[in-house]
């Protein structure tokens, strides 16, 4: 079952100007895109839930160093992005 991808306006700026620091790291972002929308479990991802004041957030690696923080709505196949940085920036 494919996922449905939901770009806010506040991501959206937020991958942009990740996006403009990082233009070496577009295609595994957008690798990284691909696979969430087909398949979000899938285990090179590494789908995991956040706790404490992230609680409710999944997050979801582009590589060892940068994460994509979203919302996870299974019931309704749809994943909201909402963070897109590393570690520190993200959480």
């Amino acid at each position: 079952m494919s996922h449905v991808l939901v770009f806010t306006e506040a991501y959206n700026r937020r991958a942009a100007r990740w996006l403009r620091k990082h233009p070496d790291l577009r295609q595994q972002y957008l690798k990284t895109l691909q696979l969430l929308e087909a398949n979000p479990f899938h285990p090179s991802l590494r789908l995991h839930a956040l706790s404490g004041r992230l609680q409710g957030v999944h997050s979801v690696s582009i590589n060892l160093s940068y994460r994509i923080t979203l919302e996870l709505l299974i019931q309704d196949g749809q994943i909201i992005l909402v963070n897109v940085g590393d570690h520190d920036a993200v959480y």
